[in-house]
């Protein structure tokens, strides 16, 4: 019943469930420019049919992502107060950047995207889908501008306890903000590679054979194939970054206690926090080392290291660190095979059109494995700032309001529960349209409306 604890665990189930959705919306976004602007390069049905689907759940992903935006922002003050006491000449101003440049610009142009085809020109339908694209990519760049640095702090003083803001570009361009910023923009990407490919592969399985659903296979697959490879190289700079500014996380993330140089790279063990030691571990020798110092025998950060003379722990959690990393990396590296494979299967067959159907089986099995990813991602960075809120400025147990548990453990029952029935209704959701859309059907609240002049439609409903 400690209101720490819960309070923390009910910010990471609101921040969980809020972030599957910029996740999808993000890239989204841009894949529905694509869409749109190759229908009005070829003419091709296809592109304008792909385009009306995926408005759809665009939309639908927005609208979650805003209502689950505003509940984890009230916890700023129900469940942090510390927080904006303290740093909010930070952080009040970058949110405030991100509602006026990102949010407004989405806002009001979402309207045209999905109403306006039929009442506006063509080249306004792309310029507002355009402007929705960069406005979702807007508001992920100035989130993560804030989360980046309380990471790495940069630009600020403190004055009478509080933090002050002193050189603005530091803190936007704070030394993590780079790496951070492109491994989510990537993730995005191959989330929403694997997502257009899972629905498109299950309308195909339900007996959609139009051209529409070959051609979105063909785009997610080849999306996903492309942008892992560089995602694995942005991962590396990233964990260079983190080891120079973080490295007690970086120990965390290998589980490595006590060694100095040679350090193996651990695939799996239990780590054993009382015992200070790894429990069943199988490692590879030097692997590590490797892959952090690009050297065999290179030193990497050792647990033991950030431990007070009493025995107390100054470094975050250890194994939901160790095993958060290793879900992160074992699901990108499925995926990467999955990709490479249908790329494959696509050259030997001549396209998407023939691909087998335990291949279009295990595609829908992998719609969301994006989220399964970015999660487990997330996951390692933000526990591995533990104890710290703010990296070397704030302490979490500095931030939480002085509740009871009680109340604190009620909320996070209530959250879990509403959070779970609107994360299944979402999956419906999605895969309702995609056999509408595979039947043909128009939803009824589609029809045009008969007070406005008759405009040919650019794409059908579905």
């Amino acid at each position: 019943m400690d209101p720490l604890i819960l309070s923390r665990i009910q910010f990471g189930a609101n921040i969980s469930f809020h972030i599957l959705f910029p996740t999808i919306t993000i890239a989204l976004g841009w894949t529905l420019l694509f869409f749109r602007w190759r229908f009005a390069a070829t003419g091709e049905r296809k592109w304008i049919e792909a385009y009306g689907f995926w408005v759809k759940v665009f939309a639908l992903s927005f609208a979650m992502g805003v209502v689950s935006g505003i509940t984890m922002s009230f916890q700023f003050g129900t469940n942090w107060p510390g927080f904006m006491e303290k740093v909010g000449n930070v952080a009040g101003p970058l949110l405030a950047y991100e509602v006026l440049t990102a949010f407004f610009l989405e806002a009001v142009f979402l309207g045209i995207m999905l109403f306006g085809a039929q009442r506006v020109k063509p080249w306004l339908h792309i310029l507002a889908t355009f402007l929705v694209a960069f406005g979702t990519t807007m508001s992920a760049f100035w989130i993560l501008v804030l989360n980046s640095w309380m990471h790495t702090p940069a630009g600020y003083e403190i004055r009478e306890g509080v933090v002050h803001a002193t050189d603005w570009g530091a803190i936007i361009f704070n030394p993590s903000m780079p790496y951070r910023l492109a491994h989510m923009l990537l993730a995005s990407g191959v989330t929403v590679a694997f997502l257009v490919a899972g629905v498109a592969a299950y309308r195909r399985l339900i007996g959609d054979r139009s051209p529409t659903t070959a051609t979105q296979i063909r785009f997610g697959l080849t999306l996903a194939a492309l942008l892992i490879p560089v995602q694995i190289l942005v991962g590396d700079l990233h964990g260079l970054n983190t080891l120079e500014h973080q490295p007690a996380k970086v120990a965390a993330m290998e589980a490595n206690w006590d060694s100095t140089g040679n350090v193996p790279l651990v695939l799996f063990a239990l780590p054993d926090e009382a015992a200070r030691e790894n429990r069943f571990e199988l490692a590879i020798p030097h692997g590590a080392s490797l892959i952090l110092t690009h050297s065999l025998d290179g030193a990497i950060p050792r647990l033991n290291d950030f431990v007070t003379a009493d025995g107390t722990a100054l470094h975050p959690p250890v194994a939901p660190l160790f095993f958060a990393f290793r879900i992160m990396v074992g699901t990108g590296f499925a995926m990467l095979g999955l990709s490479w494979l249908g790329v494959i299967l696509m050259r030997r067959r001549g396209g998407a059109e023939d691909l087998p159907r335990p291949f279009l089986r295990l595609s829908v099995a992998m719609t969301f494995v994006g989220w399964l990813a970015t999660l487990a991602g997330w996951y390692t960075t933000e526990i591995g700032r533990q104890p710290w809120l703010v990296q070397g400025v704030l302490t979490t147990r500095e931030a939480v309001a002085d509740v009871p548990g009680t109340m604190v453990l009620s909320t996070l029952l209530a959250y879990l529960f509403v959070y779970a029935v609107l994360l299944a209704a979402y999956v419906g959701v999605v895969f309702y349209l995609a056999r509408r859309a595979a039947a043909g059907q128009k939803p009824v609240r589609e029809e045009p409306r008969r007070d406005l002049a008759p405009h040919p439609a650019p794409y059908p409903a579905e």
